[in-house]
């Protein structure tokens, strides 16, 4: 039929079509691809070596590999760790063996998402690396210290790429309306809009200001909610069992740290919505009860406990409250590391004086041996005294009295310190009063 719908052609899509094709227009990268810059005098020298590029989706990783090798005349040959396995490996490694022999051109290997490789894997590129029969470059989205075998690591450098800003999609956005020849219809709200939910991918704004222009009728300009309803949601850019999750976690704890409550359920927030079990958080937000808050608020643990049972009662959605309140709680509480300082000091203490007895006044004698070896032998018991304080020494005998504990002078903590302190000088008057009556004793 001639009067079909649709014409035979169709157009590349736009974030293939606006792809660029020399080094420079390569967006928000400058601090690598610049001509001062590491992967800029890498071209200026003629030694290409092999790297890794480690940066989030849609920043320019396998644009960057197959413009260096456009630049070098190197053969690029391009595989994805998530279908590829041993076997199209091994036909890579021997065509580029073949390559090199035959036609005297090296191959440059291009491996997107090389952290989905296990660690044998991995293994398997290292001889070809190193005898120079490709030219190795990863493309990981993962942290390449956690994800990447050391050996690996050590044979290539690792370019970390920028997340692309709003400042970088505006340009990508002008670019493609100078490749369709008309604006994008959507006003300055929706333009914004869609700028940061982008969240930092130049190639989903693309597609994003590629499905608009599908959309629009002519003259019609779009605004925000219309926009919401095209694209719907975007899942955030999180790895739940690597380097996103580690990020997060630790965002979180800063946060509390530094009483920034408003960061704190942020960071919160942006793990529950990326799909983080919500058990991990609570049991991250009580360990830091108990390590940053301690004692200064010693309800801190009470709210940790109570929260955490909630939410299992509960359960999401509803149960996230629970856990948005323990944050807010801990994030305004007083802090205090002494106890967890003091944790430290007690073990080495006890590694170096392990074997040292308690002082005998302190053990129980239920046997008449014990009693003739001195057990128990001038033990007070506190509570009969009158300020039910003895003050008699609880530490190994042939060990110094040591310090451990220094309270803060805030929240409950202040309390407590001032408690140790009553003690501590009532205890240096017991002594005192304890040596002088040895003293009259010996004369």
């Amino acid at each position: 039929m001639e009067d079909t719908l649709f014409s035979g052609d169709v157009k590349r899509p736009l974030a293939d079509r606006l792809r660029p094709r020399k080094l420079e227009d390569v967006v928000g990268q400058n601090h690598l691809t610049g001509d001062d810059a590491p992967i800029g005098r890498m071209l200026k020298s003629g030694k290409i070596t092999s790297f890794i590029l480690w940066g989030p989706p849609g920043c320019g990783k396998t644009t960057i590999a197959r413009l260096i090798a456009e630049y070098t005349n190197l053969y690029f040959e391009q595989i994805s760790a998530v279908f590829s396995g041993v076997a199209d490996l091994k036909r890579v490694f021997q065509y580029a063996k073949e390559r090199r022999n035959g036609q005297g051109k090296g191959t440059l290997l291009f491996v997107d998402e090389i952290h989905r490789f296990n660690k044998s894997q991995q293994d398997g590129f290292l001889p070809y690396v190193e005898d120079g029969t490709v030219i190795l470059v990863g493309a990981t989205t993962e942290n390449p210290s956690f994800e990447l075998n050391s050996a690996l690591l050590s044979r290539c450098q690792v370019f970390v790429l920028n997340r692309l800003t709003p400042d970088n999609f505006e340009e990508l956005l002008q670019r493609a309306e100078k490749e369709e020849g008309e604006k994008l219809p959507i006003d300055d709200e929706a333009r914004e809009f869609i700028k940061n939910v982008a969240d930092g991918d130049g190639r989903y704004i693309l597609n994003i200001a590629e499905n608009i222009w599908s959309y629009a009728q002519k003259g019609e300009i779009f605004n925000k909610d219309q926009i919401i309803n095209i694209i719907r949601s975007r899942a955030p850019i999180y790895d739940k069992g690597n380097d996103g999750h580690y990020n997060l976690i630790s965002a979180v704890h800063k946060s509390l740290r530094g009483s920034d409550v408003d960061a704190a359920l942020y960071w919160v927030g942006r793990m529950l919505v990326a799909g983080e079990d919500p058990r991990y958080i609570l049991r991250r937000l009580l360990r830091f009860s108990i390590e940053d808050v301690s004692l200064a608020d010693p309800n801190a643990i009470t709210q940790a406990v109570a929260c955490s049972e909630t939410y299992e009662r509960l359960g999401s959605p509803e149960g996230d409250l629970a856990i948005l309140q323990l944050t807010a709680y801990l994030a305004t509480a007083p802090k205090s590391a002494e106890v967890y300082k003091a944790m430290y000091k007690v073990f080495d203490a006890a590694k170096q004086t392990g074997s040292l007895m308690p002082p005998k006044h302190i053990l129980n004698a239920p046997t008449k041996l014990m009693k003739e070896l001195g057990y128990h032998d001038g033990y007070i018991y506190d509570q009969d005294l009158d300020d039910g304080f003895s003050g008699q020494n609880y530490f190994p005998d042939g060990m110094a009295r040591r310090k451990f504990y220094y309270p803060v002078d805030r929240g409950f903590e202040r309390e407590i310190k001032k408690r140790i302190e009553y003690f501590d000088k009532l205890r240096a008057e017991k002594q005192k009063q304890m040596k002088k009556h040895t003293d009259d004793g010996n004369e």
